[in-house]
């Protein structure tokens, strides 16, 4: 006689972890920030790189590179580069003292995700005014 059960039933999984599930958050917003300038800088460092051939090389070679510098796209790109520096040296630093134990409750990591936004445009305006003012 052939039994008719059926086997039982697993238990439901839980989902996984996905941006449906999360509530963005600005602390969210400057982790994924931190990545895009990682990679800002990496391009960043070509630009300079170009500089130092440019600059090694000839005067014909370097004129190029100034007349890119100096245009309005150079200049967007420099000051771009500018910020992504100070936004991604920030970001460190809040992981640094995350990874101390300190500033990970509510208040203070959002103290922390505002001081990097802030902090890196603050920085970045400072440092191309002091360039303008000693050019």
């Amino acid at each position: 006689m052939a039994s008719t059960q059926t086997a039982p039933k697993p238990p439901a999984r839980p989902l996984s972890p996905h941006l449906g599930i999360y509530r963005f958050t600005l602390t969210m917003a400057m982790s994924i920030v931190h990545r895009i300038t990682g990679v800002g800088l990496y391009l960043g460092v070509m630009m300079l790189t170009w500089f130092l051939l440019a600059a090694s090389l000839d005067a014909s070679a370097f004129a190029v590179f100034s007349g890119f510098i100096q245009s309005i796209l150079g200049r967007l790109i420099l000051l771009g580069f500018t910020w992504a520096l100070f936004h991604h040296l920030l970001g460190g630093i809040r992981h640094f003292i995350w990874d101390a134990g300190y500033g990970l409750d509510a208040p203070e990591r959002e103290w922390l995700a505002q001081g990097t936004l802030i902090g890196g445009v603050v920085l970045t305006l400072i440092v191309w005014a002091i360039g303008y003012a000693i050019r």
